[in-house]
């Protein structure tokens, strides 16, 4: 999302060198949306990748759809969702080809619509997973209810959510329970949860404290152990990093190998609630 026009305004080849350096450090997944950079990150982003060397099987592609935004080159008089056969199989095209790819790994509906049917969404997953223009499909900032309500007519693999010590509500709301029992994977966007902004509350500080006092045991960085404390969850969350920054990426690749204690994964938890459980 902040590596075009939303964020870091990366010309092709500062896009070609972030893809590939990437790659190197072992990251393969790229999540994008039909509206980043107001619709036009996506093509950037294909643009890049076709001048490297790097094998379209070798990487997986996310996109999202279903938000409608008010930009210069929509017509749309105001923002609203469309998830409406239609629209998912020609949002999901036009992302195959500003990607300059065959088929996506996964599509992601971005915002659930008060006016979904979950029959008109089973058959543009259908007619997508038929041609081979997607191999997954899933949803994003979806309610259990609204898991539930969609995959009565489609099978639903990934849900991304916002998730983070900070926002952490998944946990006890039902969502991460949903994702176990049905076998979604979760992703879990802004996973850092804003700890380091400028935004110094009480939360933030307690939080920081207590990474700071960690940090040694596991000789590790705040933010590695923002993502450890997520990888500890048993429903198998996949963070989706932010950063623009390649040794904040890299140092994030290696949150992985990152193993916090029951105790201590329970002291962030009580560092962000300001609070022992109960």
């Amino acid at each position: 999302m902040s590596w075009g026009a939303w964020g870091r305004h990366f010309n092709s080849i500062d896009m070609q060198r972030q893809i590939e350096s990437t790659v190197g450090l072992g990251i393969s997944t790229f999540d994008h949306a039909d509206i980043y950079g107001g619709y036009t990150t996506e093509s950037a982003f294909g643009a890049a990748f076709s001048k490297t060397n790097i094998s379209r099987s070798s990487i997986q592609l996310i996109s999202k759809c279903g938000i409608q935004l008010q930009t210069p080159n929509r017509s749309n008089r105001l923002k609203h969702y469309d998830c409406s056969k239609n629209y998912i199989i020609s949002s999901a095209e036009a992302s195959l080809k500003h990607l300059k790819t065959a088929y996506l790994d996964l599509l992601l509906i971005h915002r659930p619509s008060p006016l979904m049917d979950p029959h008109d969404i089973m058959e543009a997953v259908q007619h997508l997973k038929k041609e081979g223009k997607i191999i997954n499909f899933g949803v994003s900032n979806f309610t259990p209810s609204q898991v539930e309500l969609l995959s009565s007519e489609v099978a639903v693999a990934v849900n991304q959510i916002e998730f983070s010590l900070v926002q952490h509500q998944a946990l006890f709301d039902g969502t991460l329970d949903q994702l176990i029992t049905q076998k979604i994977t979760p992703m879990a966007w802004a996973p850092l949860g804003g700890v380091f902004s400028a935004e110094n509350t009480l939360q933030n500080a307690r939080i920081l404290e207590a990474l700071e006092a960690l940090s040694p045991r596991y000789n590790a960085r705040p933010d590695q152990l923002l993502l450890a404390w997520i990888l500890k969850h048993p429903s198998g969350i996949h963070p989706v990093i932010g950063s623009t920054n390649l040794e904040r990426i890299k140092a994030a690749s290696k949150a992985v190998s990152i193993t916090l204690s029951t105790e201590d994964w329970f002291k962030l938890l009580e560092a962000s609630q300001g609070h022992e459980v109960p």
